[in-house]
């Protein structure tokens, strides 16, 4: 007695096929899905870089002007603490986007539709 999915392929070539193409498309939109979001956290981690390296700068200069100026003719001390902190807070904020992105599983659909397929196979099988 000839296997279901041979006497199938034999007598329908046409329906392997078209699953074959249903099979590329899925991969197709997965590797987008999955190429976009690698290159959002791409950009997200060099923003974040970018952002912290210029928070560094502006903290060691304004470390060195508080080094240099006396604490008596100090205008604004606030303002040497205050310059640093919008680039720490847009480079935090940027690496915790980049950590929420990379929580996604990749490949999910296709992990789902080869998992259904197997179970129909061994569902013909066992029949």
């Amino acid at each position: 007695m000839i296997h279901p999915l041979l006497q199938l392929i034999a007598t329908q070539p046409q329906l392997l096929a078209d699953h074959a193409e249903a099979y590329a498309e899925l991969m197709a939109e997965e590797i987008d899905g999955v190429s976009a979001a690698w290159k959002r956290r791409a950009v997200l981690n060099a923003v974040a870089l970018c952002s912290l390296t210029a928070a560094a700068i502006l903290a060691g200069v304004a470390l060195m002007l508080w080094a240099v100026i006396p604490s008596a003719d100090l205008q604004a001390p606030w303002a040497l603490i205050a310059a640093p902190l919008p680039p720490v807070a847009a480079g935090l904020w940027c690496l915790m986007a980049a950590r929420r992105l990379g929580e996604g599983r990749a490949f999910e659909n296709l992990r789902r539709q080869l998992a259904a397929d197997m179970a129909m196979l061994r569902e013909v099988a066992a029949s």
